[in-house]
């Protein structure tokens, strides 16, 4: 991905800049986890400027090629929209948090390409906060645009550190979904599923 922002910015000579492009985003990514509390927020802008100051080159286009890169690898589970609609239906609000430093209008465009955004009664995105998750401040910005106390939500992810454990430690409950591998975590969901199918019959339990 970050080959195809190089040709735009070096045409003649790509890969010494993409090199330098992955390795300033690997530097980003520990930067915000391996320091301080883990959660510092950022955006794809930043990690191109950044390459872009010390090589000297312009970095239009450069961002819009990036993330054109990454438009017809991304997928969406197939089973959200029914998992979504299936909530409304209970009468429950349904919101997304997502730790990115992609901009929120390139998420909402491939969301409602999916059929995903209208399902969404709220989107929070990393990439416009001071903190990703697991700061409970990242979750807490999305149960302030869903207008739900912690304790009525629950939190659904995959990833054990950024997900369960943030999502416990800002007061929610949490599903871990195990179908993906991840890094590992030592921390105890309160319920785990491989899948996201089996959500609703879940929380229908719960309820």
């Amino acid at each position: 991905m970050w080959r195809t922002a190089a040709l735009v910015l070096a045409p003649e000579d790509p890969e010494p800049l993409a090199r330098q492009l992955l390795d300033a985003e690997r530097a980003w990514w520990h930067a915000r986890v391996g320091a301080g509390d883990g959660t510092g927020s950022g955006t794809t802008e930043e990690i191109v400027r950044s390459v872009a100051a010390r090589t000297h080159l312009d970095v239009s286009g450069a961002l819009a090629a990036y993330h054109g890169a990454w438009e017809a690898r991304v997928d969406h589970d197939p089973c959200a929209v029914d998992v979504l609609r299936g909530c409304h239906d209970r009468g429950w609000r349904t919101g997304l948090l997502s730790n990115t430093h992609w901009p929120r209008d390139l998420h909402e465009r491939w969301l409602k390409e999916a059929g995903l955004l209208e399902h969404l009664d709220a989107r929070v995105y990393t990439s416009d906060l001071a903190h990703m998750k697991p700061h409970p401040e990242a979750f807490a910005a999305l149960l302030q645009e869903l207008d739900v106390r912690p304790q009525e939500a629950v939190f659904v992810g995959d990833r054990p550190r950024d997900d369960v454990s943030g999502a416990q430690g800002a007061g929610l409950r949490a599903v871990l979904l195990t179908g993906r591998e991840v890094e590992p975590y030592d921390v105890r969901p309160d319920a785990a599923l491989p899948e996201l199918a089996g959500l609703l019959e879940l929380l229908d339990g719960w309820s």
